[in-house]
C-alpha cells in the first residue's frame, strides 16, 4: 500500500533593500515604520515577498518603486541571505538583502511612514534589520577602499571638498582631500571635467570640478585599504 506523506514546508522568501544616501553630512538608511505586528512601531527595511516568476533583483526594484517610491538607485548588489529559523517570530522566512545607493543631492519622494535615519543612530528595528544595515555599511566601507563605488554616492560632478565630505560620511572618519585626490586620480577613478564651480557669496577662487570616469562598479585596486588617520 502506498504511503502518503506531507511535503516539507517551504520557507517564505523576502527581498530587503538596504538603501544608503549621504544626507546632511551623515550616511543614512531608508526605513519604514511598521504599523502591524510583529514589531509594530519598529522600523524596518523596505521590501517584501517574491511573487511567482520574479527574480530577487526584480522583486527589490518593484518594492522600492511601489512601496517607498525610490526609483533612482545608482547601484544595486546582493548583500547576503539571512536564514536563521527564528528570525521571524511567526513563520519560517528567508531574507535576501540588497545594498542600494542613492547619489548626494537627489531627494526621492517617500511616503509619510518612511524616513531616512543616520546609520550611527538607528531607531528600534524589526527582525534582524539592524544587523543587516550594519552589514551593508561595512560592505560599502570595504568597497570604498578598493573600487570606484563612490560614483554611486556622489553627484555627477563635484569638487574635491564635496567628494571628501561624501567619503567621510560613509567611512565614519576624517579624510584628506589631497590624499583622496591622489589616490583616486592615480587609480584612474576620477578626472577633471575641465571647468570650475562658480564661487559663492563669500567669494574665493572657484573650485575645480571632477567626475568619476565610469558610473558602474569597477575594482580599481584590489589590495587597497582606506584607513582612518593615526
Amino acid at each position: 500500500m502506498a504511503e502518503f506523506t506531507t511535503p516539507p514546508l517551504a520557507p517564505a522568501h523576502v527581498a530587503l533593500a538596504t538603501v544608503f544616501q549621504v544626507r546632511d553630512g551623515a550616511l543614512c538608511v531608508l526605513l519604514w515604520e511598521r504599523a502591524r505586528a510583529p514589531f509594530s512601531g519598529s522600523w524596518a527595511l523596505p521590501g517584501g515577498t517574491l511573487v511567482t516568476g520574479e527574480t530577487l533583483e526584480g522583486s527589490i526594484l518593484r518594492h522600492l518603486a511601489t512601496k517607498v517610491d525610490v526609483r533612482e538607485v545608482s547601484h544595486l548588489e546582493q548583500l547576503g541571505t539571512s536564514s536563521q529559523p527564528a528570525r521571524h517570530p511567526d513563520r519560517w522566512e528567508l531574507a535576501t538583502a540588497y545594498l542600494g545607493l542613492v547619489p548626494l543631492g537627489l531627494d526621492p519622494r517617500i511616503p509619510r511612514d518612511t524616513a531616512w535615519h543616520p546609520v550611527n543612530a538607528l531607531p528600534q528595528t524589526a527582525f534582524d534589520h539592524g544587523a543587516i544595515v550594519l552589514a551593508g555599511r561595512d560592505r560599502l566601507r570595504g568597497k570604498l577602499s578598493y573600487s570606484n563605488i563612490g560614483f554611486a554616492l556622489a553627484p555627477e560632478t563635484f569638487t574635491l571638498a564635496e567628494l571628501r565630505d561624501v567619503y567621510e560620511a560613509a567611512l565614519g572618519y576624517e579624510v584628506s582631500s589631497t590624499n583622496l585626490q591622489r589616490v583616486l586620480v592615480r587609480r584612474g577613478a576620477i578626472e577633471s571635467v575641465g571647468r570650475r564651480r562658480a564661487h559663492g557669496p563669500a567669494g574665493g577662487r572657484p573650485a575645480e570640478l571632477y567626475r568619476f570616469r565610469a558610473r558602474r562598479l569597477e575594482v580599481t585596486d584590489q589590495f587597497a585599504v582606506l584607513r582612518p588617520p593615526a
